[in-house]
């Protein structure tokens, strides 16, 4: 737990604008390469000294030795703070924290299905990119993604340069409403995964969004005969200090920085409503 209370200055070697409020900032080491290992799913306290702080998620693999990235979205004092800095400014990072996404046992040797509104894709986008580079332990892939238009759709050009071309992944983009130039699908997600009627069989659901989407994508994929065992979430949001001593994040008996921030559903259903 000490070692994550130590902070680790990064240089902002590369941002790029996502969405009109969102932007994902590669961050490395001063000597080059990754601050610190980590896990899919895990998350990072990012930190601008006299600004303030916030718990981000990491969004590239860890397969990645070469950089550490973080997808944020414009919401809050320091979140203002780096969208305004430039390539080559430092920050400092502390982590990782939080429980990741079981790749290495409950999710190996199954179907996957990614199910992501918005910024929720930011998330997931490590656990995809860590299926994509050990492609052998994993059976066929399924992402579905939606956001309001398509110039809120984050990672646009690694979607349709990359993942619509790894072998066995199926990409299935949706917008919530017409747009001039989108020929895509257009809906919402939770419809969406209704009408691709997906098949429960050694399969596993990763799903990260906003809260109404997931309250109704959840009944969805129970009709479809999915289980709740099956079906993994983050609550990383939710998350203040990571090593449990805030209690910010308490819920029940449970402190989603110490317990998670991933669960399976079954898991939430022992936690009071409040979550």
């Amino acid at each position: 737990m000490e070692e994550t209370l130590i902070p680790y200055a990064g240089i902002v070697t590369k941002i790029t604008g996502q969405t009109p409020d969102v932007k994902t900032f590669r961050v490395e080491a001063p000597e080059g390469g990754k601050l610190f290992e980590h896990e899919p799913g895990q998350c990072a306290m990012l930190s601008v000294p006299g600004i303030s702080e916030a718990m981000i998620s990491i969004t590239s693999s860890p397969t990645n030795k070469a950089f550490m990235e973080f997808s944020v979205k414009k919401c809050g004092c320091l979140t203002d703070w780096l969208h305004s800095m430039e390539e080559g400014q430092m920050i400092t990072v502390r982590g990782p924290y939080g429980r990741p996404f079981p790749v290495h046992d409950e999710l190996k040797g199954k179907n996957l299905i990614f199910v992501a509104g918005g910024i929720g894709l930011a998330p997931l986008r490590s656990v995809i990119n860590f299926v994509r580079d050990n492609r052998a332990d994993y059976g066929h892939v399924d992402i579905v993604y939606g956001s309001r238009s398509k110039d809120d759709l984050v990672n646009y050009d690694e979607i349709v340069g990359e993942w619509m071309h790894t072998p066995d992944f199926n990409v299935h983009l949706t917008i919530d409403r017409e747009q001039e130039g989108w020929d895509g699908h257009v809906g919402f997600v939770p419809n969406y995964v209704k009408e691709l009627d997906f098949k429960p069989e050694n399969t596993c659901v990763l799903i990260c969004g906003p809260p109404i989407m997931i309250k109704f994508t959840l009944p969805g994929l129970i009709e479809l005969g999915f289980d709740k065992t099956q079906i993994f979430t983050t609550m990383e949001l939710r998350m203040k200090c990571g090593i449990g001593k805030c209690g910010r994040c308490n819920i029940g008996n449970k402190y989603v920085c110490k317990d998670g921030p991933v669960f399976r559903f079954d898991q939430l259903d022992e936690l009071p409503d409040e979550y």
